[in-house]
């Protein structure tokens, strides 16, 4: 029985279609652009967009409502409270409190990671 590595895609010199799914959610997964994925697993990153294009970049863009309620007024968050802040490209900035749950920030970056456009 072959080795789990020699079953890798990775590894393979040509790739089925089942082969390149695997190759392209692993991608989607990293979070990381295609040259910096390709480099780090010692794959040609053309091969990589080839693949992309031949399977219509694959997911759909899922949106999930995001309910945006004014801030409370405080000019100075408490002395114990640490405030995560992002950063966004077009220069908004969206602050966290730690007291905000974690799998909803998660969630959140994710979708801001996708979008591209922030």
């Amino acid at each position: 029985m072959p080795s789990p590595a020699a079953r890798s895609p990775f590894n393979r010199p040509r790739w089925t279609e089942r082969d390149a799914r695997e190759v392209l959610a692993a991608l989607r997964r990293s979070g990381k652009s295609v040259g910096e994925f390709a480099a780090e697993h010692g794959l040609d990153p053309q091969r990589v967009y080839l693949w992309r294009r031949r399977l219509g970049k694959a997911e759909p863009t899922i949106f999930q409502e995001l309910l945006v309620r004014p801030a409370a007024q405080r000019a100075v968050p408490d002395a114990g409270e640490n405030l995560f802040e992002i950063v966004l490209a077009s220069g908004d900035v969206v602050r966290v409190p730690p007291s905000f749950d974690a799998a909803a920030l998660a969630r959140l970056l994710d979708v801001l990671a996708r979008s591209r456009s922030c």
